[in-house]
């Protein structure tokens, strides 16, 4: 039996207690400063509030400030904030973590420098370790398709886990693995890292397709938007998406097939039918801003525009150094021309596919 120290009790993070504890696992649980109410939920009433699920007996729940407590003693470390927390965490975790501890990773999305050169956040938290500390520990990540309240109440999940060392993560697979939570590993920990961040992005695209329907609803014929909804818009971006997922590959170094699988097109699928991202996206495709959108949704944290801001800008950097050419991913730019500068959304269609007429 394993003692997990979780840091941040997102939903997300608090879902993988479920199949921790399934295998006889202790979990600590350690809400962030914003986690308050989530915490003092647990401790009074057993039951997560945004997951509206009872967490597994074996979790024990700690205010941030109780966090030493927690992790005094944990055999295991998991960082479970999210894009926004990486550098909080990667500060708190400098302080907590001891040498010989193992750390898995839930933050999806990317950070630059200056310069444009952009760095996937597991590396990004472990930056903040002093260098000794951080040569005496490890960084792993999950990724892949994986809605949390599914992996709360056991409905079957599959998910890769992502690193450099193939033994490592063959002990994180063993310790999280159950009959319903399936765990493939993987070395390529850039690939699958950028995978993750980037179907966060393509989600936000995907909501053009419901929102752009809405917007025609009114001319269209009678019951055809009941029975016409779109998927041809849909699928083109889908395609899009896949393609400059593979060409991220080349550009920042993993290997194309990973994008293949579940960390690429299996999440950019589940992640494409529905959430903030989605719903962020469909405002947008039916004619608002994305400024007016954004004022529609107080308080909802999005991800994917994050990323898209973040890797957009860096985009415009690289091609002004001639690392990359303006006619290379054209649609994580029209995303980052809708998110950044308020642009009406205008797919570019015939710039998709290597714009050669080939449609491949």
């Amino acid at each position: 039996m394993a003692t997990l120290a979780i840091l941040g009790s997102g939903i997300m993070a608090t879902a993988l207690a479920t199949p921790l504890t399934d295998n006889g696992h202790q979990v600590r649980l350690v809400g962030t400063h914003l986690d308050r109410t989530i915490i003092d939920s647990i401790t009074a009433t057993g039951v997560h509030p945004n997951l509206a699920l009872a967490v597994p007996g074996a979790v024990t729940a700690y205010q941030v400030e109780d966090a030493a407590e927690a992790f005094d003693g944990a055999d295991l470390v998991m960082s479970g904030v999210n894009s926004f927390g990486v550098d909080w965490a990667g500060e708190q975790l400098a302080g907590l973590l001891r040498p010989g501890q193992h750390v898995i990773a839930l933050a999806k999305g990317m950070q630059s420098d200056a310069d444009g050169n952009l760095t996937i956040l597991p590396r990004a938290l472990m930056a903040h370790l002093p260098d000794e500390l951080r040569s005496q520990v490890s960084i792993s990540a999950i990724a892949g398709p994986s809605i949390a309240g599914e992996v709360a109440i056991r409905r079957h999940t599959s998910v890769v886990f992502a690193g450099e060392d193939a033994e490592v993560l063959a002990m994180w697979k063993e310790l999280f693995e159950t009959d319903f939570y399936h765990v493939w590993t993987s070395t390529d920990f850039v690939g699958v890292e950028v995978c993750a961040a980037t179907k966060n992005c393509y989600a936000f695209g995907a909501g053009f397709m419901h929102g752009q329907l809405k917007a025609l609803a009114e001319n269209d014929p009678a019951g055809a938007k009941d029975r016409y909804v779109n998927y041809n818009y849909g699928a083109a971006l889908f395609g899009q998406a896949a393609v400059e997922m593979t060409q991220f590959m080349d550009l920042l170094g993993g290997q194309p097939s990973t994008v293949l699988g579940l960390p690429g097109i299996g999440d950019c699928f589940v992640t494409s039918m529905g959430g903030r991202n989605v719903k962020v996206g469909t405002l947008v495709g039916a004619g608002l801003t994305f400024t007016e959108a954004l004022a529609q949704m107080p308080g909802v944290t999005l991800e994917g525009v994050a990323a898209i801001k973040v890797i957009g800008d860096a985009f415009e950097r690289l091609t002004e150094r001639g690392v990359l050419t303006s006619d290379q991913f054209p649609l994580l730019r029209h995303l980052h021309a809708v998110v950044a500068k308020d642009a009406a959304v205008d797919v570019p269609w015939k710039t998709f596919f290597g714009s050669n007429g080939s449609g491949v």
